[in-house]
């Protein structure tokens, strides 16, 4: 459904999409994954065809971008980062607003559907600025379907939404997925990830890694040690400047990047032991994507 090669985008000195290539089956979630500056947003909207790449090819659904762009965007549906509907036209008029942008006369059988499909049905009068953070993506989701597009781009959805309408959320993506529609979203968040078929870790504009999120971690081939002590920032301060394995601390964690656990724990706990550190707990874990991603940025930089 969508091919990607050596796709560029340059915003002056910035390499903000630096020669990408991927591509993403029909009927998959594929999730681009990364921080903020990393290129996620750039690269979808070069796809829906809102910003011209500098170099490179892009095709969706087979068509390509550069030539038949308006035929691409009628078969597309895209939730920005911002809510960017009417905040003063009701759930209902919103939807009935972006069906007449799209040409499609016979809408208020999908807009009930759809209100029905995303819960907004109890709030179809209520204008859109009175709607919570949640129902605001709703309701923009909403209108992104009504045309019933082949591919839908959502670029973080999810970012500054409560718990509850997040899980929301991800029951409506997963009911989309049983349409076979295409869903290309990106995320800051490494436990979305972990719920598509397939991710790219983005950095600073290049990938890094693209498969199965189940793939990308066993890819690591490491081991990854976690480590409960006190005080946890002076341990993770010396592991990090004295031993010469891989740190990364999560709260009132550490976890330690070793070949093997049998032969290089003992070399941490005696380093600990003897700069008078206190070590509460160790296990060997299962590394998470986290992990593979701090761990892959490293090994890149």
């Amino acid at each position: 459904m969508i091919n990607i090669q050596n796709l560029k985008k340059y915003f002056g000195e910035i390499k903000a999409v630096d020669g990408i290539s991927f591509n993403v089956q029909q009927g998959e979630m594929f999730g681009l994954v990364g921080p903020d500056g990393a290129g996620k947003t750039t690269t979808i909207k070069i796809l829906c065809g809102l910003l011209n790449p500098e170099s490179g090819n892009a095709t969706l659904f087979e068509k390509d971008l550069k030539k038949e762009r308006e035929i691409i965007q009628k078969e597309i549906g895209y939730l920005s980062q911002k809510f960017s509907l009417y905040g003063d036209l009701t759930v209902d008029e919103n939807i009935q607003f972006i069906a007449q942008i799209h040409n499609i006369k016979n809408f208020k059988q999908r807009r009930d559907e759809l209100l029905e499909f995303t819960r907004l049905k109890p709030f179809r009068d209520r204008q859109a600025e009175k709607l919570s953070g949640g129902m605001k993506q709703k309701l923009a989701l909403a209108c992104s379907l009504i045309h019933k597009p082949k591919i839908i781009f959502l670029d973080e959805p999810t970012t500054g939404v409560d718990p509850v309408s997040r899980r929301d959320f991800w029951k409506i993506l997963s009911k989309l997925l049983q349409d076979r529609i295409t869903i290309f979203m990106s995320t800051p968040y490494l436990d979305e990830a972990e719920r598509c078929n397939r991710i790219a870790l983005m950095n600073k504009g290049k990938l890094i890694a693209v498969d199965s999120p189940a793939q990308i971690k066993n890819s690591m081939g490491k081991q990854v040690v976690e480590i409960v002590s006190s005080p946890i920032r002076e341990a993770y301060k010396i592991i990090k400047e004295q031993s010469g394995f891989e740190v990364q601390i999560f709260g009132d964690r550490i976890n330690v990047v070793v070949s093997n656990y049998e032969t290089d724990y003992p070399k941490i706990e005696q380093l600990l032991n003897s700069k008078n550190i206190q070590i509460n707990d160790n296990r060997l874990i299962t590394p998470t994507l986290e992990n593979v991603f701090i761990h892959l940025i490293k090994e890149a930089s």
